[in-house]
């Protein structure tokens, strides 16, 4: 069990529904903050980072191909991180899912398939919502996956006795217009939660001419925001046992 957790999230524009070319581009974007920031435990990428929030089914990763996995575990083998973000996935049945990976260094992942479709642009009618949270261990803390409109449903969230957990990660493409609710609301579920929470938001213009700002942020229990990088890339949160257990 670690005593601190170092948690790096990556708030990036992101090629639309083109999954080889993102990622290739955030293998090279995380190899060079790895560089950097060695004692990094955790990488978290935005939602749908290898497609862009899109309800086009034909363009996105194949779960049984596995490829998206596979990058996912050499990473994390090369680097003894851990690396997480939602990508869209279609299966062989037809149905796609929005699904957050936890990929640990030995191989091994979690998965969380978005509860909350967002039903103003549809996400419903493409995609099969998931029924249930998943709370991830890792190096001794337990880490609640949630993804985008997830946010806006509190009880969803409950940090509860029967499933506490340490850390809340969000990861989205919430829309520059909505910046300020989705702020107050990462800090609204720390304090409720009592717990560290990190969203992890994308940058850039979308194909449905969306904007994304960004607005990343690392936050304590308390609410207070440990790390705030506006339009830079980088996101950081160290999240310390002792803190946690005194709040």
């Amino acid at each position: 069990m670690s005593n601190t957790l170092n948690i790096l999230g990556l708030q990036s524009d992101i090629i639309w529904e083109n999954p080889g070319a993102n990622r290739s581009a955030f293998e090279k974007r995380i190899r060079v903050v790895l560089t950097s920031n060695p004692e990094a435990d955790i990488l978290v990428l935005p939602e749908c980072f290898t497609s862009g929030f899109t309800m086009n089914l034909e363009s996105l990763d194949d779960w049984e191909d596995g490829e998206t996995l596979e990058w996912m575990r050499k990473i994390t083998a090369e680097s003894n991180v851990a690396l997480t973000g939602s990508i869209a996935f279609r299966f062989k049945d037809g149905v796609a899912r929005n699904r957050s990976l936890f990929v640990k260094p030995d191989g091994s992942f979690d998965f969380y398939d978005k509860r909350h479709l967002f039903t103003l642009v549809g996400e419903d009618k493409h995609y099969k919502r998931g029924e249930n949270a998943q709370i991830v261990e890792f190096r001794g803390w337990r880490i609640l996956l949630q993804i985008c409109y997830d946010l806006r449903f509190p009880t969803f969230s409950r940090n509860s006795a029967q499933n506490p957990y340490d850390i809340a990660l969000y990861v989205a493409n919430w829309p520059a217009v909505r910046s300020q609710p989705w702020r107050t609301l990462l800090q609204a579920r720390a304090i409720e939660n009592q717990c560290y929470v990190m969203g992890v938001n994308r940058l850039g213009k979308d194909a449905n001419n969306i904007d994304y700002s960004g607005d990343s942020l690392g936050i304590d229990p308390y609410g207070n925001i440990l790390c705030d990088p506006k339009l830079k890339s980088i996101v950081r949160l160290v999240c310390d046992r002792k803190s946690l257990e005194e709040y």
